[in-house]
Formats: structure tokens, C-alpha cells, sequence
């Protein structure tokens, strides 16, 4: 007897069973859009969740960039990579949803927060500019730069919700969300996080865009305070200068 790979159906012969299959699309990790087998569960639900099923229904809020998922979008966010927002990134992002997250549902209670680091003339050792972490040498700041801002040296900052059946810490927000979207601890389905994640974005791109309006308010009413005591001590020097003519004719 053959057995059906979905179904309880049994068959006299294989090629009943496959003919059975074929008609039904019962095959076990087959996908029948695309007739295509895959190894395992998993590999089948990443490709039915990848652009060629999903599309990209995703936009970035800044640049309305088209993403396949919430993973995508937070990666290209957290990297600042977004030409419109150029003031966006992982320490930015974190420090919103921190603010937000007061239980620690998704973000870590740190002691300690580093946040981003950059390459100074101190790094240079005589041969090399060192990480002061690793002692990994590089021939170029920027160089060490991309190695401090990538995962390498990344604080654990955000941890799965589901905290009693898996606890998985991450270093990007993007990871967390890659995590959730692969459906391996069984928290939440594919679409859950891609409708979750939008609240969650607006929420936070929203409290980012505040704090950004208001930098831009205080930088300029600090530039329009010195301009107008720039203009008040010109007054006064025209003043001094014709009160001096006046003296000499």
C-alpha cells in the first residue's frame, strides 16, 4: 500500500498514489504554483513567504521603498540606508521603541547602552587602525568603521516575545523580526508580524520624525539668535562710526 504525503488516502500502487498527488498537489513540501520540491517544511514555507509568492507589499515610510517583509525593511532602516532619512538608524530605532517598551516586550532592560561607535586618529597603532575590541587591524578608518557598526560587536538589544518557549536574543531589530517571520518557535504566523510591524513602525518613525522636526526647530532658532546679535553688534559698530565721523567733520 502507498500512503499520500497530505492526505489519509492509500493506494494499490505508487503510480496511483503519485498520479493522486499530482492531481491534488498533495505532495509533502511541494509547492504547486511553481511545481517545485523542497527538502524540508521549512525551506517550502520560506519560498512560499519569499517575493515570489508574497510580492513586495512592504514600503519603507520614508522613501516608499517595496519590501517583501518587515525583516526588510527594518534591515534597510536600521543600516541607514534610506536616503530620506538619513537620521535613522539602529541606535534611533532602538532607543524609540525602548522609550515605548517600558514591560520589555521586544527590547532588552539595559545597564549599559554603547550605541554607535566611529574610528578616531587614536585608533592607529603605528601599523594599523585596531579595533579596540578584537585588536583586528585595518588599513583605513572607514574600514574599521563598517566593522564596529556590523554585527561583530552588536549588543544583544531585543529578545523574542514568546520568553517562556524561546527566549532567542538578537542584535538588530531585523533579526528579531526575521526570527518571528520563519514561524520556528510558533509565536505568530508570517502575516501577523507583517501587520504587527507596521503599527510598530509608524509608531516609532513618528517619534523619530518629532525628534527630528525638533533638532531642526532648535538649530534654527539658534541660527536666527545668531544672526539677529550678529546684526545688533553691526548696528552698533555703524553707530560708533558715524558718531566718529561726526566728531571729525
Amino acid at each position: 500500500m502507498w500512503e499520500c504525503d497530505t492526505c489519509t488516502r492509500t493506494f494499490n500502487s505508487l503510480k496511483a498514489s503519485e498520479q493522486h498527488m499530482n492531481a491534488r498537489g498533495h505532495w509533502e513540501h511541494y509547492c504547486t504554483p511553481c511545481r517545485r520540491m523542497f527538502d524540508n517544511g521549512n525551506n517550502l514555507r520560506m519560498h512560499l513567504n519569499s517575493r515570489t509568492h508574497r510580492g513586495a507589499n512592504v514600503s519603507c515610510p520614508f522613501c516608499q521603498r517595496a519590501f517583501t517583509s518587515a525583516s526588510g525593511v527594518s534591515h534597510h532602516l536600521e543600516a541607514g540606508s534610506c536616503p530620506n532619512a538619513r537620521c535613522v538608524n539602529r541606535e534611533s530605532i532602538f532607543h524609540t521603541l525602548r522609550q515605548r517598551d517600558r514591560n520589555g516586550i521586544i527590547t532588552n532592560n539595559l545597564l549599559e547602552w554603547h550605541g554607535e561607535t566611529w574610528t578616531t586618529e587614536n585608533a592607529w597603532n603605528g601599523h594599523a587602525y585596531q579595533c579596540y575590541l578584537c585588536r583586528r587591524g585595518f588599513t583605513a578608518t572607514g574600514d574599521l568603521d563598517r566593522h564596529l557598526k556590523s554585527p561583530a560587536h552588536m549588543q544583544e538589544i531585543y529578545h523574542c516575545p514568546n520568553k517562556v518557549r524561546c527566549g532567542s536574543q538578537f542584535k538588530t531589530l531585523a533579526g528579531m523580526f526575521n526570527h518571528l517571520e520563519s514561524e520556528s518557535c510558533g509565536f505568530i504566523k508570517f502575516s501577523g508580524v507583517q501587520s504587527n510591524s507596521k503599527d510598530a513602525t509608524k509608531l516609532a518613525v513618528g517619534n523619530i520624525e518629532r525628534e527630528a522636526e525638533r533638532e531642526v526647530i532648535l538649530f534654527r532658532l539658534k541660527t536666527k539668535g545668531e544672526t539677529a546679535r550678529l546684526k545688533d553688534n553691526t548696528n552698533v559698530k555703524e553707530k560708533g562710526s558715524g558718531f566718529k565721523a561726526g566728531l571729525s567733520t
